[in-house]
């Protein structure tokens, strides 16, 4: 089972010796980023800041920093764990037999203890102390000023909630948010971001737009906000499937909206119509300052919390750093689900290096001409698979998790007068490269073997791989110890 809480968690992080107390002050004004910056790189353990410079909360960072980190914090051996067990639910085949209906209900009885569970506001740890009006003062929180050119102090692991005013459908994001004042945080909500429409259809309205942002949440929760799942999905849904039982969930005192009971931080306010603050720049994910731009502002009226609360922020910037373990989960648990959409797909890897969807490394079992060309036009049509601006097709024989392989398959495989594959369309909102702002170029490489019908028609085809022989090879394996190498 997954973790019901943030604490919880720590808990059996020190109990293994993977969290280090830092007990001297730190300085949230570059200090901590400094810091953070080194552990995660190293792929150290999670810290506590107990002594933050202006605030008294402690401050949990660099949480997720490890894919093992991230395994137990979700209750898994591996993130396959998981997708298998998406995989299992998106079987369309008919039960057969007896057996096949057992394992039916198997599947409908795996999802029942998934919705969240609402639970009182007095059995709420998350409101055991309620703040309001004039008791409201953000500058309590730890908000990190991480890079030096950054536009101010951050935070950046706050879980947003916003309702879609047509249907109501909520829905939960992870998007950075820059303290402005006491009581005023800037929302950076990107045009392809859910929360972004939710808010420019209640301006349009004239209405104002409820927010709350919860810190500190279960960790399934806080993963579940990182995921890019369809807007009509819930990622509390999500969240209690990952971790294998229901998200408490109360409702917030001011806004109507409902947030983690375990959280440890929830903020709570409202978003009038054009209430727009300059936002940034920031020191972003990839690796590259965003610039500033006019963003929502919004004014938080409420903060509730536990006792003695801890805030959970991550540092961003060149990568490595902790969205590697997060977005590494994310590649793994939506195979299954791409599979549906383009079933043609045996593999993939979403590189860390590429900011994950930069570029997409996909293998395919190549059954006819032009195959891999319909591959790169199916994955910019799948959702926010479409910001992807670089993607490479190998065989299925390829190992996509073996960056040699692939750049040995992808150098070698190609002659780029018919293999490259040069398009326009949309980019991510954070995306610098382009030379204009939300759409730039893209490109697919063909790296899989070539076909007479593609045009390869030189003498006896597309050569062999050098290989060794198996009985040769398996010779040498039985004597190595007698080579004495």
């Amino acid at each position: 089972m997954a973790y019901d809480d943030l604490r919880s968690f720590l808990r059996a992080l020190e109990r293994d010796g993977d969290l280090k107390r830092v007990k001297v002050q730190v300085d949230p004004y570059l200090e901590v980023g400094e810091i953070v910056d080194r552990v995660q790189k190293a792929k150290g353990p999670a810290l506590l800041f107990e002594d933050v410079k202006g605030s008294s909360m402690p401050l949990a960072m660099n949480v997720f920093g490890t894919e093992r980190r991230l395994a137990k914090a979700l209750g898994l051996k591996s993130p396959d764990d998981i997708s298998q067990k998406i995989a299992g639910l998106l079987k369309p085949e008919l039960p057969q037999g007896f057996t096949g209906f057992r394992d039916a209900f198997g599947k409908l009885a795996s999802m029942a203890h998934v919705p969240p569970k609402k639970v009182k506001p007095g059995e709420a740890p998350v409101q055991e102390v309620v703040l309001t009006g004039d008791e409201v003062d953000l500058d309590e929180l730890p908000a990190l000023f991480t890079w030096p050119l950054d536009g101010g102090s951050f935070f950046n692991l706050g879980l947003t909630h916003t309702k879609d005013p047509d249907s109501g459908v909520r829905n939960l994001g992870l998007y950075r948010l820059q303290r402005h004042d006491k009581r005023t945080i800037g929302m950076h909500w990107q045009i392809h971001k859910d929360s972004r429409n939710h808010y420019q259809v209640a301006a349009r309205r004239g209405e104002r737009l409820p927010v709350a942002i919860a810190f500190g949440c279960p960790p399934a929760v806080t993963y579940a906000a990182t995921a890019p799942l369809p807007g009509d999905i819930d990622e509390y849904l999500f969240a209690g499937f990952v971790q294998g039982e229901r998200v408490r969930m109360v409702d917030c005192r001011t806004v109507p909206l409902q947030v983690p009971a375990d959280a440890e931080v929830v903020l709570e306010g409202w978003l009038e119509p054009g209430e727009m603050l300059p936002e940034g720049p920031f020191g972003d994910h990839t690796g590259f300052y965003t610039p500033q731009e006019p963003f929502p502002a919004l004014t938080i009226d409420c903060v509730t919390m536990r006792r003695r609360p801890i805030l959970q922020s991550i540092v961003v910037g060149r990568p490595p750093t902790e969205d590697g373990p997060l977005g590494k989960f994310t590649e793994r648990f939506f195979l299954p689900l791409l599979k549906i959409i383009i079933p043609d797909i045996v593999d993939y890897d979403l590189p860390e290096a590429g900011g994950f969807h930069n570029c997409v490394i996909v293998s395919i079992d190549k059954k006819y001409p032009k195959h891999a060309q319909k591959v790169m036009h199916a994955i910019w049509g799948a959702h926010m698979m479409s910001l992807t601006k670089l993607i490479i097709v190998v065989d299925a024989d390829c190992d996509v998790h073996d960056y040699h392989e692939v750049a040995w398959r992808a150098l070698g495989n190609t002659d780029y007068s018919r293999d490259l594959v040069v398009v326009e369309g949309p980019v991510d909102h954070l995306d610098h490269a382009s030379y204009q702002q939300f759409w730039g170029g893209k490109a697919g490489i063909d790296a899989t073997r070539k076909l007479p019908e593609e045009g390869y028609t030189r003498d006896g085809g597309w050569p062999e791989m050098v290989t060794s022989d198996p009985e040769t090879s398996e010779r040498v394996t039985r004597r190595w110890k007698e080579y004495g190498l």
